[in-house]
């Protein structure tokens, strides 16, 4: 087994070698290769599937009790400074390798489907295969300038993924406005990074920790600057991890192909800010401070995206805005010491929330046949309705999401979220009160978008509704430019192909059955992923107690008043919405505006950075020009009357030591 071990630098190398090849015949033999399409996404899927396996194994190793495997090598040094680089596996590296392979798997297959008929599927395997191996190394990272280095490659790939379509402004847009926001949260990232390292002067994690608590307790370091610091780290995740007010690149990312909603926004790169959470627990446990921090930003980010979720008609960005609230959820976990289960909660999100952005997906897909090219439109919930004719597998699998993400048992998203809701509450019922909101608003608008999509009658060949929506979704925004898929219109939609429904069902499993590995009657998760300062020899068992059929039966209730709330207004029809939302207007409009975050921002920042930019520039004109100029100018004038004064006569010349000194004689005399 200390072969696999010795090995598992393969793990982010093998999708890395796959988006070199491809890249490189993109580079050099462009036509060629794009002609070979088959064989670029066999041999993408391929290096991600042996990374999947590698990683089951280690995994799998990792429960039998093998012990952390950690090999480093001195990569730079200066004088006392070491740098070390390497790989670690340990529990939390084995289960996040398990998500993001296996993530990453399914949806590469799931792409040959989707991607069909895009011009650029070849570049669109590249850029997936990079993005798996910079998560990858992101995951075996043991320090935190390695994990540094893989955070902003993810973070490049973000970029190119999220603008793939970058002849469409909004893709082009999206991908700017993703990459900017994230640079807020990493240059504090950094800035966090070289302030521990000052105090404590290592970046092994661990070590960080001791020497940081040691430190505040011997005076020798402020708590105040500890804090800074910690806080400044914990930017970083709050960017990636959409928490706000960084969170405002997420639904925006929305623009990139589906296959990369899922990818990203589900299992990778927003985990990534919770896994580094996870990392840093050490160094921000000790903190008090700080955990509050954290505890109150996922808290609040939790009830804002669920509270925009709810007037989305985007199934995309409404999708979007429920991964912001899920996050935040797991983000308040990590705040108020649930270190286990925060992870739980990232676990069972990324196998149910990666199935239902799939799902969206092929509803798209059926849809645009449809409502012809026009991605908004088919995107639109409100011209949908009825697919679960038309499309079974699609509909059954996102009921199953859409039931495990509503905390039903025994799906995977209620024993995750309850216990996230469970540990909040001994720790601070206030903050347990938001999340437990947020849950029945969770179910609500879930439902709302599963009968809008797929129950009652099917709304896409209604010209006037099509017209309508249309008209509202042109609205600011400059027309579509083609994507690559197709043109032609058809009556009805239809089920997605093989390889686009089998991840679905493929990822309903662990969506229902994977939250079974943390139940009360035997918590085997959080024996396996406990935190670091935690001693766990056996696996608890509390079994069904009181304060657990209390506190699990509070949040089942509260999610079925949301869902029956949402089968009375959605399914049934006896209760209108909109005569709910002209009761309560300005609420309406601040859901429906995004809490006009995005127009603040426009406000502060663009406009704002515009004005002083201009005014910045006329400093430069009148000021700094000004000053150049006149030395040049000064320049000039001197040089041309000195020239007079080099004319090559000699006789000139005794003239001028001549007037010289006699006026020297004059001078003296006076």
């Amino acid at each position: 087994m200390d072969f696999a071990y010795q090995y598992a630098w393969l793990i982010p190398l093998l999708p890395l070698a796959a988006a070199l090849i491809i890249g490189t015949g993109l580079i050099t033999f462009n036509k060629s290769t794009n002609k070979l399409r088959s064989l670029w996404s066999i041999l993408s899927v391929s290096a991600t599937g042996g990374a999947m396996v590698m990683a089951v194994n280690l995994l799998w190793s990792q429960i039998q009790g093998h012990d952390p495997y950690l090999y480093t090598f001195e990569w730079a040094q200066a004088g006392s400074f070491h740098l070390n680089m390497g790989f670690v596996i340990d529990h939390l590296t084995a289960l996040m390798l398990v998500i993001v392979t296996t993530v990453a798997f399914l949806v590469q297959i799931y792409t040959d489907g989707y991607m069909a008929h895009d011009p650029s599927y070849v570049r669109f395997y590249a850029y997936l295969s990079l993005f798996t191996s910079s998560m990858l190394g992101l995951v075996v990272s043991p320090n935190l300038v390695q994990i540094y280095i893989f955070w902003e490659l993810v973070g490049m790939c973000s970029y190119l993924l999220i603008g793939f379509w970058f002849d469409r402004k909004g893709a082009a847009d999206a991908c700017q406005k993703a990459f900017v926001t994230n640079r807020v949260g990493d240059f504090g990232l950094l800035l966090g990074l070289l302030g521990l390292y000052w105090a404590t002067g290592t970046f092994e994690f661990t070590e960080m920790g001791a020497k940081l608590t040691e430190l505040v307790e011997s005076g020798s370091l402020s708590v105040g600057l500890a804090t800074l610091f910690a806080i400044l780290v914990f930017m970083g995740p709050a960017a990636k991890s959409a928490q706000f007010p960084l969170h405002v690149w997420l639904p925006d990312a929305m623009e990139g192909p589906t296959p990369i909603s899922a990818l990203i926004h589900a299992a990778t790169m927003v985990a990534a800010g919770v896994f580094l959470i996870a990392r840093m627990f050490p160094v921000f446990e000790e903190i008090p401070a700080v955990m509050n921090t954290i505890a109150w930003t996922g808290a609040f980010t939790a009830f804002l995206g669920a509270s925009i979720a709810i007037t989305q008609n985007d199934i995309k960005k409404g999708l979007a805005y429920s991964t912001v609230s899920q996050l935040g959820y797991m983000v308040m976990g990590m705040g108020v010491g649930a270190y286990g289960a925060g992870l739980f909660h990232l676990m069972t999100h990324a196998y149910f929330k990666a199935m239902m952005f799939l799902g969206s997906g092929s509803v798209i897909h059926g849809m645009e046949e449809v409502v012809g090219h026009d991605p908004d439109l088919a995107q639109d919930m409100r011209v949908m309705g009825g697919l679960r004719k038309y499309m079974p597998i699609t509909a059954i699998t996102f009921f199953i999401g859409t039931l495990a993400i509503s905390g039903i048992p025994p799906f995977a998203g209620f024993w995750s979220k309850d216990e996230i809701l469970a540990s909040t509450f001994k720790a601070n019922p206030i903050l347990w009160g938001i999340g437990f909101l947020t849950a029945g608003i969770t179910a609500f608008y879930m439902f709302r978008m599963y009968f809008t999509t797929f129950e009652g009658d099917f709304r896409g060949t209604d010209k006037k509704l099509l017209a309508s929506v249309k008209a509202e979704n042109s609205i600011g925004k400059s027309p579509q430019a083609d994507d690559g898929h197709g043109h032609h219109h058809a009556s009805k939609p239809h089920e997605s192909p093989i390889s686009m429904t089998l991840p679905l069902m493929v990822l309903a499993i662990p969506s229902m059955l994977i939250g079974l590995v943390g139940t009360p009657l035997g918590n085997y998760f959080e024996y396996f992923i406990h935190a670091p300062s935690e001693k766990i020899t056996e696996v608890p068992v509390e079994g069904f107690t009181p304060e657990f059929l209390l506190m699990g039966g509070s949040s089942i209730g509260v999610g079925l008043i949301g869902i029956s709330l949402a089968i009375l207004m959605y399914l049934q029809k006896k209760i209108d919405p909109s005569v709910i939302a002209k009761a309560i207007m300005p609420l309406y409009q601040i859901s429906k505006n995004k809490w006009y975050i995005d127009e603040i921002y426009e406000a502060v920042f663009v406009i704002g950075s515009r004005r002083l930019a201009r005014q910045v520039l006329e400093v430069d004109a009148k000021i700094v020009d000004g000053v150049v100029n006149l030395a040049g100018f000064v320049t000039v004038v001197t040089g041309e009357g000195l020239k007079y004064f080099e004319n090559g006569k000699a006789q000139f010349y005794a003239l001028v030591i001549f007037i010289g000194v006699l006026g020297f004689v004059i001078a003296t005399s006076i």
